[in-house]
């Protein structure tokens, strides 16, 4: 969990915490840090006449609050059991490492490729193309004139294709491949559902910095499981 850097381990007032995170979050008031309490998200201590004492850890814990509230859209309920698992040790506070930009990650060459052209470059067949069309790995892009175009992505998933059909794959078997891509779409397009319902440049950059990270993320994750599990096939 980020946090922010606080200058000495000393406590600190109500006003004192909303003057610290008042410049990142701008709408942390005396009342927001009261419901907060009030929800049980954090548990200041009280002076000897009564006033509320945060500690660094109570700091964190309603920076955290706020930064899920306002970067990922989650529910007090939602925040409310990350932090319990938080404090069960059942969660790092460690930051996870960051992915490739949204800008490089989405970025297009801008190739256009018709069918014959795709097929010369990946090695393909008419056949194998039309096939790959069929069961979704391939989706073409129309123009106004009816021809159809492949793009820069497509021509990553044909070669690809050819490699796994030279093997002695069939399409059919590719399908389930594109199966498991389309459920890690919808995963991942739930998670950046909330930012894209509100339609602003700010949010719609959020969205695919989450989007590029993710993606990459579990791309890494796949690959790893599955070179671990081939790799205890042949060792068996």
């Amino acid at each position: 969990m980020a946090s922010t850097p606080l200058r000495s381990a000393r406590t600190r007032s109500i006003g004192e915490v909303i003057n610290l995170l008042k410049p990142e979050y701008s709408d942390v008031t005396v009342s927001k840090l009261r419901f907060l309490e009030s929800q049980g998200l954090v548990q200041p201590s009280r002076s000897a006449s009564g006033y509320r004492v945060f500690t660094e850890e109570d700091v964190r814990r309603i920076e955290y609050v706020l930064k899920e509230q306002r970067d990922h859209y989650l529910p007090l309920k939602v925040i409310k059991s990350k932090l319990a698992a938080w404090d069960h040790g059942e969660e790092s506070p460690v930051a996870p490492e960051t992915g490739p930009p949204p800008e490089a990650y989405f970025a297009s060459s801008g190739v256009s490729l018709t069918p014959s052209e795709l097929m010369r470059s990946s090695g393909l067949s008419a056949h194998q193309l039309t096939s790959l069309i069929d069961v979704g790995i391939l989706e073409p892009m129309q123009l106004p004139d009816g021809s159809d175009v492949f793009r820069d992505h497509d021509l990553t998933i044909a070669r690809a294709a050819h490699r796994l059909l030279g093997h002695g794959l069939e399409v059919r078997h590719l399908r389930s491949i594109r199966l498991a891509s389309d459920r890690q779409t919808d995963l991942l397009g739930q998670l950046v559902a909330p930012l894209l319902r509100h339609r602003n440049p700010e949010n719609r950059h959020q969205a695919a910095e989450t989007l590029a990270d993710c993606s990459q993320a579990a791309a890494l994750l796949q690959e790893s499981i599955t070179r671990g599990r081939l790799r205890n096939l042949l060792e068996r």
